[in-house]
């Protein structure tokens, strides 16, 4: 397996990784303006791109993944329920889908909370072993933090989902599983964001104040000091659900 995670605007981080054996590679999360990074670094893994994936549509900056994907000819993917949404086709992803990129198996967990349909990535090299490796957890998990509630509107019962979405889908995996968010310090997508990149579920599980907490502290915790929403989200939204700036 090759893995690449590019700290982009916004404090974003996107991700590039795949089998470099049977040439196929995976983006996720990618801003727009960085997809000759994310083409370059194929290329030099000598992969092609198949599949680009927003694990959510974001509010908070201009994705760039459709663009990729229909540069390199790879398939666009978001969650199904976006179906209608948007202003074009994308291939939609289904809780519980298992996505084969080579020797590289990626599974799609629905983690609705941070809006309704984020997704988490558990992904897989069989070449080093059955078990899951690490989990790219886009906006629904942070190093230190969780994802705001509030951008979907109904901020208390997407607190809840929230809350359901961690317990049932992530906090049950293997403790030393590699954690990879979608965003790190300064973000607005969420409060008190670690400046690493990167975790573990057994040190998040440990140290994260959110996981530690029962439902209904959770949900009075996370909607308790919400901060001010992204500059400009609704234009953000309805751009990333158009498909164009």
């Amino acid at each position: 397996m090759f893995f690449r995670q590019r700290a982009a605007a916004h404090a974003t981080l996107s991700y590039l990784f795949g089998c470099a054996g049977h040439q196929k590679a995976v983006a996720v999360d990618v801003v727009a303006g960085d997809e000759d990074w994310f083409v370059a670094q194929a290329e030099q893994a000598g992969a092609r791109l198949t599949h680009v994936i927003d694990t959510h549509v974001h509010a908070d900056h201009l994705s760039g993944g459709l663009a990729l994907a229909r540069r390199v000819g790879a398939a666009y993917c978001l969650h199904e329920s976006n179906q209608g949404r948007t202003a074009f086709a994308f291939e939609p992803l289904r809780h519980g889908q298992r996505l084969d990129v080579g020797n590289v198996q990626v599974d799609v967990r629905h983690t609705p909370g941070h809006t309704p349909d984020s997704v988490c990535l558990l992904v897989r090299d069989l070449r080093r072993g059955d078990a899951p490796w690490f989990v790219l957890t886009g906006d629904t998990l942070f190093v230190g933090a969780v994802g705001r509630p509030d951008l979907a509107g109904q901020e208390r019962a997407m607190a809840a989902q929230l809350f359901d979405s961690l317990h049932r889908e992530l906090l049950g995996l293997p403790p030393e599983l590699e954690i990879y968010p979608g965003h790190q310090a300064g973000s607005a997508c969420g409060a008190g964001l670690s400046g690493k990149p990167a975790s573990t579920l057994a040190f998040e599980c440990r140290f994260n104040p959110m996981l530690s907490l029962d439902r209904a502290a959770f949900v009075d915790a996370l909607t308790a000091d919400i901060p001010p929403p992204p500059e400009g989200m609704a234009d953000t939204v309805a751009a990333n659900l158009r498909g164009t700036p």
